[in-house]
């Protein structure tokens, strides 16, 4: 199970799948992945995790809650 907290981007992308996302694909300037017809842009590779912030941010646009996030 996954905390609601700072994650690093291949635990994130790890979980979305297990959520029902596929992915990562390549787009623009972005990866995306993408559930039924929702697609979601994924954050570049960074040195430092994602932040609590974008975690919530990225989950709304998902929508997936924070209790569903930690039931993953």
């Amino acid at each position: 199970m996954p905390s609601f907290g700072p994650v690093k981007r291949r635990d994130l992308i790890y979980y979305l799948r297990e959520g029902g996302f596929e992915g990562p694909y390549s787009g623009g300037k972005h990866e995306f992945m993408i559930r039924n017809q929702q697609r979601l842009i994924l954050p570049n590779p960074h040195v430092q995790d994602i932040s609590k912030g974008l975690l919530r941010r990225l989950l709304e646009q998902a929508g997936i809650t924070k209790e569903e996030w930690e039931k993953l």
